[in-house]
């Protein structure tokens, strides 16, 4: 009974109640290539739905699209749906407005706040193909904010090292461009947020990859008191000690 009267605590995981995602992604031109199935943009869309499967309904979930410049496309909203209506909507263009992405993503993240008036989590999922090609905000700057605001931001480089796409020239012929996903500033990102940098090269790992964030974002540890359960085990323990002692001393003469 020693251990109980200690009043002891374990750590539990429990769902999170409220929380706000932003999910930011790449819609440049190189997001186009089909070395992962069945084209990177695609692949991205399809990923971001099954996250949407793993948080929890009350989750307020927002979706930033960045080419040359970054879009909120969806506000934080709980209707998921509105979401996934979004993400179909998402189109390719040019240039790659990453720091203006992390910007806005982590502003919409950190903007919402319960009722009583303390902030509930928020996190950004961002999914590209490589560095900086555009905007006005640097990548470093823009982690600044978001470490300031306490938003972190988990990147997944999306890619292969063979991915190519194609592009018009002078003179009206079609280019094969080489285009390999660029991990230095995704990962840098990250490290500085406190977030987690991923790499998926196909659509199931990028799947994966979501899924497991979904399901990592929609729980939280705790600690919690277990005195309760000591004392239980402990009064199982004293009775079935007692029954062995009865036994004991009924056996000997």
């Amino acid at each position: 009974m020693i251990v109980g009267v200690a009043r002891p605590h374990a750590t539990v995981t429990v769902r999170r109640e409220q929380a706000t995602v932003v999910l930011a992604i790449d819609v440049s031109r190189s997001m186009q290539a089909t070395d992962v199935r069945p084209s990177r943009l695609a692949a991205a869309r399809a990923a971001a739905k099954a996250f949407l499967g793993k948080v929890p309904e009350k989750f307020q979930v927002a979706l930033v699209s960045f080419g040359s410049r970054a879009v909120v496309v969806v506000a934080p909203t709980a209707d998921h749906t509105l979401v996934a209506d979004g993400l179909d909507a998402l189109r390719p263009g040019e240039g790659t407005a990453l720091g203006d992405a992390i910007a806005i993503s982590a502003r919409l993240g950190h903007k919402l706040q319960e009722r009583e008036g303390h902030q509930p989590p928020s996190a950004v999922l961002m999914i590209s193909d490589g560095a900086q090609m555009g905007g006005t905000t640097p990548p470093n700057r823009a982690v600044r904010l978001a470490r300031s605001l306490h938003v972190p931001v988990y990147t997944v480089l999306v890619g292969t090292a063979g991915g190519v796409v194609q592009a018009r020239i002078a003179g009206g012929f079609r280019a094969t461009i080489r285009v390999p996903p660029n991990p230095t500033t995704l990962r840098m990102v990250a490290k500085e947020t406190g977030g987690q940098f991923f790499t998926a090269t196909s659509d199931k790992r990028l799947r994966e990859v979501y899924e497991r964030l979904g399901s990592r974002l929609g729980h939280r540890q705790t600690s919690r008191e277990i005195t309760d359960l000591f004392a239980g085990g402990s009064a199982l323990l004293l009775l079935a000690g007692g029954a062995l002692s009865a036994l004991w001393f009924r056996r000997v003469p």
